[in-house]
């Protein structure tokens, strides 16, 4: 494949996969917090909420840029199998390999959000950048080995309901990411229920800051 037809089919690529993942990441809320409201930031003016950041410490800056690293490096794992073994990565020919490549993919990932937080977010103070950083680094580590299950998702998809819906986008795809989103989150970060909101959450849940 040549340059000129690899480059744009990539681009289209990860843009499919980071719209899959910021979807995946927002719909993972209502399994985390499914009684409670978020902070989407700017956007809370659409759903009549406060404003206290429009992007900085929200739901919205998780969602965008949590993404947008996924989508990163994902593709860029894709390429490193590949590139070694010659052949696409392929969960049903490889598994243990692809097993290996869901948490790589995923702990560089969040990994690699964690380090652009600490450092570009307003809200941490400078003298607290590293040590921010390494704490969710840890957390990272935790949540990503609770997502080997990603790969098994399509599988069981296609049992209960058969191969078409097993192979869509739903069921291969936005599900698989959903589920692993919620168990990321929700283990490294202890993001469930009433846990893991922030002071704006807190409040306009009825609850102290």
């Amino acid at each position: 494949m040549s340059t000129t037809t690899a480059v744009p089919n990539l681009a289209k690529a990860m843009t499919a996969t980071f719209a899959t993942y910021c979807t995946a990441d927002f719909l993972s809320n209502f399994l985390q917090h499914p009684t409670q409201k978020m902070d989407y930031g700017i956007f809370n003016k659409a759903i009549g909420r406060e404003v206290t950041s429009n992007f900085w410490g929200t739901r919205t800056e998780h969602i965008i840029g949590v993404a947008a690293c996924l989508a990163l490096t994902d593709h860029a794992s894709q390429s490193l199998f590949k590139s070694v073994f010659k052949k696409e990565l392929c969960f049903a020919k490889s598994p243990a390999a692809f097993v290996a490549h869901t948490f790589l993919f995923i702990f560089s990932g969040v990994t690699l959000y964690c380090a652009g937080d600490a450092a570009f977010n307003p809200n941490h103070k400078d003298e607290e950048r590293m040590a921010t950083f390494k704490e969710e680094t840890y957390n990272s580590y935790v949540g990503s080995n609770t997502a080997w299950f990603e790969p098994y998702v399509p599988v069981a998809v296609a049992r209960v309901a058969g191969t078409a819906a097993g192979g869509s986008w739903v069921g291969s795809a936005l599900l698989p990411a959903t589920l692993a989103y919620s168990t990321v989150k929700g283990v490294g970060w202890n993001d469930w229920g009433y846990s893991g909101l922030n002071d704006l959450e807190r409040k306009i849940n009825g609850l102290e800051k």
